[in-house]
């Protein structure tokens, strides 16, 4: 059984109590799409948006935006600290776990995600929406960051050498840095292909079923126990900029109640790119030499 079901049933809603509750002011709907459902404007009624790359990501520095930023942005969209924040996005609810996991950086108390996400809203036939809702605005106070769910390079080095558990959320192909099985395979942004050594491969996709909904907790904690991970121990997740890992690491630290999860956004895009950072690629060994 996993380790805290209370947690799952507080982050995770499905698509009927999201629309019983459109029009409690208690709550605010957040959509996080991306490509084209992102321009069209289209959203479940009354849902505002947060764009996870336009929004949320700083102008000025490769980071998230700070805390009065974030206070400024959630108050315009009339969200107070007091407010239940439901999210959702298509693309299997990536985007829309990226943004789940900076609500939780800042403590919102109250956050939760629409298992399924848009593609499974249009599926029962729900409504959607183009009108721009209008809200007063609120106020808004951002907690002190909370970095226990975020990991930086340097913490990912010590995680390697003190071989605790990293998880690669990416595909297979990435994994191994390749796009076939002759063919090395260079990630946009980065200068090498491959993986951060001693981790596991588990695609962020696992977690889901063919509709895009999360598997059940027991599954996917039988799942992730059988790949090798210890509920206890300290895990670090990756990906290519740290948004499928964030979903990952919504189904290890919010499905499942591990303790210790944290999420590295800098990912490949930053390790890939490392003056020597240590490597591995399927069949090529390692690069062992540290910062």
């Amino acid at each position: 059984m996993a380790r805290n079901t209370d947690t799952a049933r507080n982050a995770l809603v499905d698509t009927a109590w999201v629309a019983d509750h459109l029009d409690d002011p208690t709550v605010r709907v957040v959509a996080s799409n991306e490509g084209m459902l992102r321009d069209s404007g289209a959203t479940i009624p009354g849902a505002v948006t947060l764009d996870w790359r336009g929004d949320l990501q700083s102008r000025d520095i490769r980071d998230v935006i700070g805390g009065e930023a974030f206070e400024a942005l959630l108050a315009a969209r009339g969200i107070s600290n007091d407010t239940t924040v439901v999210l959702y996005g298509n693309a299997g609810n990536r985007l829309a776990a990226c943004v789940y996991w900076l609500f939780k950086l800042y403590g919102h108390a109250d956050c939760r995600l629409m298992d399924g996400g848009h593609t499974r809203w249009v599926a029962e036939g729900r409504p959607l929406s183009r009108a721009a809702p209008a809200y007063s605005r609120a106020a808004y106070r951002a907690h002190p960051v909370d970095l226990s769910l975020r990991a930086f390079r340097d913490q990912v080095l010590a995680h390697i050498y003190a071989e605790r558990p990293l998880i690669d959320a990416r595909s297979p192909e990435e994994y191994a840095g390749i796009t076939s099985a002759t063919r090395p395979r260079r990630l946009a942004g980065t200068r090498r292909p491959g993986h951060i050594p001693t981790a596991l491969n588990i695609p962020w996709t696992s977690a889901t079923n063919a509709s895009g909904a999360f598997k059940s907790v027991t599954d996917l904690d039988a799942f992730y126990r059988a790949a090798g991970l210890d509920p206890s121990a300290p895990v670090i997740v990756y990906s290519g900029n740290g948004e499928r890992s964030a979903h990952t690491w919504f189904v290890l630290s919010q499905l499942l109640g591990y303790p210790d999860v944290r999420n590295y956004d800098g990912s490949w895009s930053e390790w890939g790119s490392l003056v020597r950072a240590p490597i591995a690629r399927e069949g090529a060994g390692s690069i062992s030499d540290p910062f």
